[in-house]
């Protein structure tokens, strides 16, 4: 698949809230996701089994889903992005909108890396 297929596949999943079936097709075996450093989960996470688990562990976090929104990929070469919006309440920390962008690079058809920016 092109960058341009991958986005346009991992934005339909999200849409759908189909983030494990997005991850088992998209995502390389040893993919890098990198999250700001202070926030609720871990900043730095390699391989597909251990992303997969700290996506289950946020979100046992959430205690009532309100709503969430993603965009349109932008695609320049193998990178692309998107930006997400959730409106969540999670346990112990009440009611938060996250608003981030999300980048990712593309590898043989593939998502190799993650880096999520709130």
């Amino acid at each position: 698949m092109t960058t341009q297929e991958v986005a346009a596949q991992l934005v339909a999943y999200m849409r759908k809230g189909q983030i494990t079936e997005a991850q088992a097709e998209l995502y390389a075996d040893d993919i890098i996701c990198l999250e700001p450093e202070g926030t609720m989960t871990q900043h730095f996470t390699k391989g597909k089994a251990a992303v997969a688990e700290k996506g289950k562990q946020f979100a046992s976090m959430i205690e009532e889903h309100h709503g969430s929104a993603t965009s349109d990929p932008l695609v320049a070469g193998r990178y692309f992005s998107i930006t997400m919006t959730l409106d969540a309440t999670f346990k112990g920390r009440g009611r938060q909108l996250f608003e981030e962008v999300c980048v990712y690079e593309v590898k043989d058809g593939k998502i190799v890396q993650e880096q999520f920016i709130y």
